[in-house]
């Protein structure tokens, strides 16, 4: 059993190549030898959202706080909130952040495949964004 106490691991800023607005990044545990899924606690500050990306075995946000926005390619943006959990496939194009009035926390679980969790892309425009 190992256990990673709170805090003992630093916070970082969202790069702005991955990310549009303010976005804080607390790690909360590292695909390795026995674990190929990695795992953060991601905050994103009103406006704030990922750029387009992909993420090759799939991604599962869970929604712990505030109101948040996601865009699979090709659908609808839409809502996301506490309780919520959202899937992306495999492969599946989308982006996710805050909503433009209110920040927005969830945790991302992704999985390393070749040692790769995602592969980022273009940012996402505000007009794409504004497309609520």
């Amino acid at each position: 059993m190992k256990i990673d106490r709170n805090g003992s691991q630093p916070s970082a800023k969202g790069p702005s190549d991955w990310f549009t607005g303010i976005v804080r990044i607390d790690p909360l545990f590292a695909a390795n030898d026995s674990r190929r899924s990695a795992s953060a606690a991601v905050t994103f500050e009103p406006g704030a959202r990922t750029a387009w990306h992909t993420h090759p075995l799939g991604q599962t946000l869970i929604v712990t706080a505030g109101f948040g926005l996601a865009q699979r390619e090709g659908g609808p943006v839409e809502e996301i909130r506490p309780g919520d959990v959202v899937w992306f496939e495999p492969g599946e194009k989308h982006w996710h952040g805050a909503s433009p009035t209110t920040a927005m926390t969830h945790i991302a679980i992704q999985e390393n495949l070749d040692g790769k969790v995602v592969d980022w892309m273009e940012h996402v425009s505000d007009q794409q964004y504004q497309a609520i």
